[in-house]
């Protein structure tokens, strides 16, 4: 019987990202395979954990596409991005605090390859006005990032409902946590 290695993929994915102390014999298991065989299309959880990291980035340059990140107002385009990204919460949130993937020199190029198309994005808007000027674009992924994580443990904690999770990430990137007179709520 041939092994779907993205079924096994994306079955450690939803694994980890709700246990990410989850052992390969438990990720064996979710995946309905032995532990023998997951361990000839992975060496060990470190190669279980690059060939997720190679997943997340494919999963968020496919949102980046999808989202169009260049066309129109750059707060929509923010927006556009969340929502894309949404599907992919769990596996990104899971890499965001998989520390082994941002120590050394090691560092995938994919991740850079995302990181300036996002800065891109948030130039975008401080140029045209809509985004402060006084924090960097650099900045403002990296939060971005840390709220996208954040609100996939929400939601899969159940503190959070799935269907507040982009409204509830861009309005706090974007609008803060400043009290204001009227909510900006924006329905896609």
């Amino acid at each position: 019987m041939a092994v779907d290695r993205d079924h096994v993929l994306r079955t450690a994915a939803a694994l980890l990202t709700r246990k990410s102390t989850a052992t390969m014999d438990e990720v064996a298991r979710a995946a309905g395979i032995s532990r023998a065989t997951l361990h000839r299309h992975f060496a060990g959880r470190d190669a279980l954990v690059r060939a997720l990291e190679a997943l997340g980035i494919q999963e968020c340059e496919a949102a980046l596409d999808a989202a169009r990140t260049h066309e129109g107002p750059a707060r929509e385009a923010v927006h556009r991005l969340v929502r894309e990204t949404e599907s992919a919460a769990g596996l990104l949130a899971f890499l965001y605090s998989e520390n082994q993937l941002f120590e050394g020199e090691e560092r995938n190029a994919g991740w850079a390859r995302i990181d300036e198309r996002i800065e891109a994005l948030f130039r975008r808007g401080q140029r045209s006005g809509e985004f402060r000027i006084d924090l960097t674009p650099a900045w403002l992924t990296e939060a971005l990032y840390g709220l996208m994580a954040s609100g996939a443990w929400a939601v899969a904690e159940g503190r959070v409902a799935p269907k507040d999770y982009t409204y509830m990430i861009v309005e706090l990137l974007l609008g803060g946590a400043l009290r204001t007179d009227e909510p900006r709520r924006e329905e896609s």
